[in-house]
């Protein structure tokens, strides 16, 4: 079952909802997805790993940084809707925000390494 409505929007933003007018569903669920998450901590799991490179932590603290099982997901998720050319501004803001943790952490975990071997 649809169910259908209307919603006013002003002419630019018509404007530029007219090539996805086919979208429109999945846009607005999109746009829901985002809205929810904006009442939640979605910053979470970049806060806690950010913590721990800041910590002054010990390489193998470094070394057994892993993303959570939600932040993994949500990056794979983004990444294969980049591939198919799917992703809105705000997803690819993001997804560029889980590329740069992953290379800093990636850039840490290095470091790490290395001085787990020197010291050795």
């Amino acid at each position: 079952m649809t169910v259908s409505i209307t919603v006013q929007v002003p002419p630019e933003l018509a404007h530029r909802l007219r090539p996805f007018r086919e979208r429109l569903p999945e846009l607005l669920e999109k746009g829901l997805h985002a809205a929810t998450l904006e009442g939640e901590d979605e910053h979470q799991d970049e806060a806690a790993i950010m913590e721990v490179l800041t910590s002054n932590p010990t390489p193998e603290r470094v070394l057994a940084l892993r993303p959570s099982p939600r932040l993994q997901s949500r990056a794979n998720a983004l990444l294969a809707q980049s591939k198919q050319g799917e992703l809105v501004r705000q997803e690819e803001a993001e997804l560029e925000r889980y590329l740069m943790l992953e290379h800093l952490v990636r850039l840490a975990k290095a470091h790490a390494a290395q001085r787990l071997e020197q010291d050795s």
